[in-house]
């Protein structure tokens, strides 16, 4: 009996090996992702077979709105695990009415606690449902008293996880840590030497390929992110999302949340450039989109008087126009801008886009000069001053108002579709020359996935719903696509997406956006066949 199953196995085995290495290796792109590791250790032809589908490109993620979030946890972790695929990294998105530790606690148990890990409650989420694979879109209502409203319990929840793969990059989890103790403050300059000397280790730059950022609602990301800008070169890509509460885990994170000196007020994922791959491996490259849903009007001001209130993180001045002596309030900025543009300012989100220029260091270094525009809410104006929200404006700063409003949310997102498609061009004419230049069996360059941050106030300019969406999904339709919703858009890049750029503001930065949508795009090339 035991000389015929050995028999009846080696028969099959044989069989199996005799149908081919392509249909084989169709037969396994189909398993799922822990069948498919099973697989490779069968024999070394399949293990062969399996490494190399576990080495390509990939973006998974799946949407679950079941009410249970052991169940929504289930659904969106089998459907990502559903295919092949090796994680380097996971982010899952909730809804407010989940325990955060508890998801988290679920999401780590199911993936492991090898590879970095975002768990975070967001404003809402979409993506496709792992349950009819319908693209879905579920934007959270957030209120101060749940008691009140009983029924948005009920709705606030969905769980919306995505993984991936990137050949050539490692993936690194930073925390920026805030002091409880004494005087609190952001420990900014250690969060950046901690990504220069992890990028160095990997890479031997001290700058990554790109930074995935979170952070809290209570930490102003401002002056974060002029520092971020400023220390790493200008070919490292920065997006993410602000105002989010958040767990995470990962080997490289130094995770002091249970050290009560410490918490941390953001989290970054770095992506690294791998020096030590094999021969072979392509390169993965980020494109980023920014949609701005806001747009410049009225002329130029210079701030004269400024007073900050720390205690409620607001600012109050007065300003002048350019060109003019005499100092205006708040009442008669407010009124010259509403009779130059109707009724519109007073229905519509309001802001001052502020130009600085600030001197910037990390520790000990030589400071240098740095150039920025932020945006600042205006709260209102009296016949004293103009009240803003967030401190860090200086008297002589120039400012222009900026307003949000269905145009210009419109325009933005014909603008995004209209950029997404000369990425698609381009990428077209870059394979057409690759296959030209080398040989008709050169693989090509391709789109491989996309996540998306979107302010969570921008559907209420559209009358349809997922409009943001459609500029990817239609230029690469199939392609995996997901994001969430956000109380604030990180986005590294200059102001040449709110419009034509003067001479004197060309060198102005800006990271952090309001109204607006950023899509981060990733692509692969593969390595040449002489590689």
């Amino acid at each position: 009996m035991a000389e015929l199953r050995q028999r009846a196995a080696v028969e099959m085995e044989a069989t199996i090996d005799s149908i081919g290495d392509d249909l084989l290796h169709n037969i396994l792109s189909r398993l799922p992702a822990l069948a498919c590791a099973n697989a490779a250790c069968v024999n070394r032809s399949w293990n062969l077979i399996i490494t190399s589908l576990l080495s390509l490109p990939n973006l998974l993620s799946a949407l679950s709105i079941n009410p249970s979030l052991q169940d929504a946890v289930n659904e969106a972790v089998d459907k990502v695990l559903s295919k092949p695929v090796r994680p380097q990294f996971a982010i899952a998105s909730i809804g407010p009415t989940f325990s955060l530790q508890q998801a988290h606690q679920l999401i780590t148990g199911k993936l492991g606690s090898r590879i970095p890990i975002i768990t975070l409650i967001s404003q809402g989420i979409f993506g496709c449902n792992a349950v009819n694979d319908e693209f879905e879109e579920v934007q959270w209502q957030f209120i101060e008293n749940d008691e009140a409203h009983p029924d948005h319990g009920n709705e606030n929840h969905g769980v919306l996880l995505t993984v991936g793969f990137f050949p050539g990059l490692k993936v690194s989890l930073i925390p920026l840590l805030s002091k409880t103790q004494g005087t609190q403050a952001l420990m900014i300059d250690e969060l950046v030497r901690n990504i220069r000397e992890c990028s160095s280790s990997v890479s031997g730059s001290a700058s990554p390929v790109a930074i995935l950022l979170f952070s809290d609602h209570e930490t102003d990301m401002k002056p974060v992110l002029q520092k971020l800008d400023y220390a790493f070169c200008p070919e490292t890509v920065l997006v993410g999302e602000g105002g989010s509460q958040f767990l995470y885990q990962g080997e490289a994170a130094v995770n002091h949340c249970n050290d009560a000196e410490y918490s941390s007020a953001a989290v970054a994922l770095s992506f690294l450039r791998d020096t030590g791959n094999p021969p072979g491996v392509g390169e993965t490259q980020f494109h980023v989109v920014l949609a701005p849903g806001i747009a410049q009007i009225g002329p130029t001001y210079k701030a004269v008087a400024v007073k900050e209130r720390p205690r409620d993180f607001s600012t109050w001045l007065t300003a002048k126009r350019e060109a003019q002596v005499e100092s205006l309030d708040g009442l008669t900025m407010l009124d010259q801008i509403y009779d130059e543009f109707g009724g519109d300012l007073y229905c519509s989100a309001l802001y001052t886009g502020v130009s600085k220029r600030r001197k910037c260091s990390i520790g000990k270094e030589r400071a240098s000069w740095i150039y920025l525009q932020e945006f600042h809410e205006v709260l209102r104006g009296d016949e004293e001053y103009l009240y803003v929200n967030g401190v860090g404006i200086r008297s002589g700063d120039s400012f222009q108002f900026y307003l949000a409003n269905a145009n210009a949310t419109r325009d933005s997102c014909n603008n995004a579709s209209n950029n997404l498609t000369c990425l698609k061009r381009d990428l077209d004419d870059q394979n057409a020359g690759r296959s030209t230049s080398n040989n008709v069996n050169s693989k090509k360059k391709s789109v491989f996935g996309c996540i998306m941050f979107s302010c969570c106030g921008r559907g209420e300019f559209f009358l349809q719903p997922i409009l943001d969406c459609s500029p990817f999904m239609e230029n690469f339709p199939g392609i995996t696509f997901s994001g969430t919703f956000s109380a604030a858009e990180i986005a590294r890049g200059d102001l040449s997406p709110y419009g034509p750029v003067s001479e004197e503001h060309s060198s102005l930065r800006c990271c952090l956006h309001v109204y607006s949508t950023v899509y981060l795009i990733m692509s692969y090339t593969p390595a040449s066949p002489s590689t």
